[in-house]
């Protein structure tokens, strides 16, 4: 029995252009992606104004089901990312985004993820229009747009600023309401290249996970679920944190694979040789 159907065409929750990267991908599969002309921003702000509901999943998963309610199709797809400091390195940006595809008939939900550890994500707060000139030379202004808060916490004077004109009114404006600009990346997709260039790349991912059927029930989207953690040091067995395998598996029938990593772990990362 061969895969199970993809369908011809899905819904799209986006307002922000993300169709341009996400439907080449799933055209090869011959899947045409619908834009539902849907309000995004409802469900949470980059810059804080809205608050998101819930996290990137329930999130994503919201874009999703309101994207195919309101184009009466069967799948809705949304993409939903998140940025701040590094986990481990907090002096350093890192971004998180996720792809969810959700099949309101049958609840089938299909997610991939990616990390970005060197996202266009800065902030810096300026005295006058004349010290944002390193930031925006870091940042590709204007290629990527500028957020101007007076204040961390405040709404935000404006979004999506691309001309220089405007942003140092924007400036300006904030330094009277608090004597201080707060400058940052715009990080929607369709005014952060590097952005929409990772949810490109979690697109060519979704295709090739929904180009694989599970084994046992032929459905697609067969991939990776998450690592499991436990590679044995080389030297006397012991458990590590280092990745031991890759748990695949079928998010509808539950089916999973362990595909063990190969080799061992150098002592240097053992609890036991390396207290």
């Amino acid at each position: 029995m061969g895969q199970r159907r993809l369908p011809d065409r899905v819904a799209l929750g986006t307002m922000h252009g993300k169709e341009t990267v996400i439907a080449p991908p799933l055209s090869g599969l011959g899947i045409a992606v619908v834009r539902a002309d849907l309000d995004t921003d409802r469900f949470g702000t980059f810059a804080g104004d809205v608050p998101r509901a819930g996290d990137m999943r329930a999130a994503a998963r919201a874009k999703a089901l309101a994207a195919a309610s309101l184009t009466g199709l069967g799948v809705g797809l949304a993409s939903e990312g998140a940025y701040g400091p590094h986990p481990t390195t907090p002096f350093l940006p890192f971004g998180r985004e996720l792809l969810l595809w959700h099949d309101t008939q049958s609840g089938h939900e299909i997610i991939e993820t990616l990390t970005d550890s060197q996202p266009n994500f800065e902030h810096e707060t300026v005295q006058d229009p004349a010290a944002a000139d390193g930031f925006l030379r870091r940042i590709g202004f204007p290629g990527t747009a500028v957020i101007v808060q007076s204040a961390a916490g405040a709404a935000p004077i404006a979004k999506g600023v691309t001309g220089r004109d405007a942003l140092d009114g924007a400036i300006r404006a904030a330094q009277q309401a608090s004597g201080t600009a707060l400058l940052q990346t715009d990080m929607r997709a369709h005014l952060n290249p590097r952005r929409m260039a990772m949810i490109g790349d979690l697109a060519l991912r979704l295709a090739k996970r929904l180009a694989t059927p599970c084994p046992a029930c032929n459905a697609p989207g067969f991939g990776h679920l998450r690592s499991l953690p436990g590679l044995p040091c080389g030297d006397c067995g012991t458990e590590t944190g280092l990745i031991a395998a890759d748990l695949q598996g079928c998010t509808l029938c539950g089916h999973e694979t362990r595909i063990p990593s190969k080799g061992s772990a150098d002592p240097a990362h053992c609890p036991r040789c390396n207290p």
